[in-house]
C-alpha cells in the first residue's frame, strides 16, 4: 500500500498545500488543499474521505471534490467521521447556504455523498485497508487515524495536542512502521500552541516520551515562514532530533 502526501503545511503560499493523505488511490485523510492537485482522472478515483476533524485546513476541498466529480461517477463518495464532526459537517458546509447538501442529491434516496459514523477504537475495511480511528485532543472534535496494511502500520495524529488514551493505543500497535505527528508552533509561541492545542518542539518531545516503539517520525503542519525555525529547535533536542519534516508528493510505503 502507497500513502501519498498531497499536503502537509500548516499554510498555502508558494507550492505549499494543507494536510490530505491519499492511501492508494482510492481513500483520502483529510482533504485540504493538496487535493487540487490531482489530476480528474485521480479525483474520479476517490471512493472514501476520512476526517480528522472540521477545521478548513482539512476539509476545504471536500465539497469542491464532490461539485467535480458526481456528474461524472455512478457511486457516492462516503465520508467517514465521527458523529461530532458529521454534524459540524452537515451544519456548517453541506447547508445550503456554504455549499449544496449533496447528501440530499439527486435525491436522499441515491445521493452523491453519504456519511458514516465511526467511534474510537472502530476500524473500517476497503481493500486491503484497515483504518482505525484513535483518540484526539484538540479545540474541536477530533480522532487521528491508524492506518494498517497488514504488513505495516502508519499513525496520524491529525491535529492534536496527545493525551494518554492516544498514546495507549499507539503503544498497541506491533507493526508501527510511520508515525506523522503535528508541530504548528515554535517553541516562542508554545502558549499559542497551548491555547490552540497544537504542538512546539518543546511538547512534541514530551509527548513522544509516552511512545515506546521506534517508528519513523515525520514532523506536518509546520506554519509557512517558520517551518526552519521549528525544525531547528526539533533537532536540537536530543529526544526528537530523529524526527524530519514531511513533504509534499512524498510517497511512503506500507
Amino acid at each position: 500500500m502507497q500513502v501519498k502526501v498531497l499536503g502537509c503545511s500548516g499554510g498555502i503560499g508558494g507550492n505549499m498545500r494543507t494536510t490530505a493523505l491519499l492511501l492508494d488511490d482510492d481513500v483520502l485523510i483529510d482533504a485540504g488543499t493538496g487535493v487540487g492537485d490531482l489530476s480528474l482522472e485521480a479525483l474520479l478515483k476517490i471512493d472514501h474521505i476520512f476526517v480528522t476533524h472540521t477545521h478548513i485546513d482539512h476539509i476545504g476541498f471536500i465539497p469542491l471534490l464532490l461539485d467535480t466529480v458526481m456528474g461524472l461517477r455512478e457511486n457516492p463518495v462516503t465520508v467517514h467521521a465521527t458523529c461530532e464532526v458529521i454534524d459540524i459537517l452537515k451544519q456548517h458546509i453541506f447547508n445550503w447556504l456554504v455549499w449544496p447538501d449533496f447528501s440530499k442529491i439527486p435525491n436522499s434516496a441515491f445521493p452523491f455523498l453519504i456519511y458514516n459514523e465511526i467511534k474510537v477504537g472502530e476500524s473500517v475495511q476497503i481493500n486491503q485497508k484497515t483504518i482505525t480511528a484513535l483518540p484526539a485532543s484538540h479545540v474541536v472534535p477530533a480522532v487521528g487515524y491508524l492506518v494498517d496494511s497488514g504488513f505495516g502500520s502508519l499513525v496520524f495524529t491529525g491535529d492534536t495536542a496527545g493525551g494518554e488514551g492516544f498514546w495507549q493505543a499507539v503503544n498497541q500497535v506491533n507493526n508501527l512502521k510511520y508515525l506523522i505527528i503535528e508541530t504548528a508552533f515554535s517553541n516562542a509561541e508554545a502558549h499559542l500552541a497551548m491555547l490552540s492545542k497544537h504542538l512546539c518542539p518543546d511538547t512534541l518531545a514530551i509527548e513522544l516520551s509516552h511512545l515506546q516503539s521506534a517508528p519513523q517520525i515525520f514532523i506536518t503542519h509546520l506554519k509557512p515562514g517558520e517551518d526552519s525555525t521549528i525544525m531547528q529547535e526539533i533537532a536540537a533536542n536530543s529526544a526528537t532530533k530523529h524526527c524530519i519534516a514531511l513533504r509534499n508528493q512524498q510517497v511512503l510505503e506500507l
